[in-house]
């Protein structure tokens, strides 16, 4: 009954995470890797091992700081201002409080408003918001890609 339970949880931290790779304010990568290990942890590391840990734990990383430096790599590739980066991170913030359109959304506003405060060049402005756009959605995509495999290499470790 007892490891039942805990396969359960271990389901349930995985689905979880998948689900906050996307939605705002989740840790889906943090709550992926849980799962993993907890399912590792419950077999005694029998069927997956150390090695599979420690790679999942690296593509955890991996996806996290993705995360968090993609749109700011975006910002940064268009040239933008300090005052840019600032507003990209300050939009991410306030994203945070409107949900998934704002967090998906309000860092290429953020860093549009601090690009024009900077340099008062409206088409600037834009481009500089429309790249760090791209660099969040890119970031999206390969932290939700990482996480998949993540899982996959689970389920292989577990099968064979």
């Amino acid at each position: 009954m007892e490891i039942t339970l805990l396969w359960i949880l271990c389901a349930a931290l995985i689905a979880l995470g998948l689900a906050g790779t996307v939605l705002p304010v989740v840790p889906g990568t943090v709550l992926v890797w849980g799962g993993i290990v907890l399912g590792a942890w419950i077999d005694d590391f029998t069927r997956v091992g150390t090695t599979t840990v420690v790679v999942v734990s690296v593509l955890a990383v991996l996806a996290w700081g993705l995360d968090y430096v993609a749109g700011l790599m975006g910002a940064q590739k268009a040239g933008a201002s300090r005052q840019a980066l600032l507003g990209a991170a300050v939009g991410t913030v306030v994203g945070l409080f409107m949900g998934l359109v704002g967090v998906l959304f309000m860092p290429l506003v953020g860093a549009a408003v601090g690009e024009y405060l900077a340099r008062k060049d409206q088409t600037r402005a834009v481009r500089v918001g429309v790249a760090t756009w791209v660099g969040i959605m890119l970031g999206l995509i390969a932290k939700v890609v990482l996480a998949f495999i993540m899982v996959g290499l689970f389920v292989v470790a577990l099968l064979i």
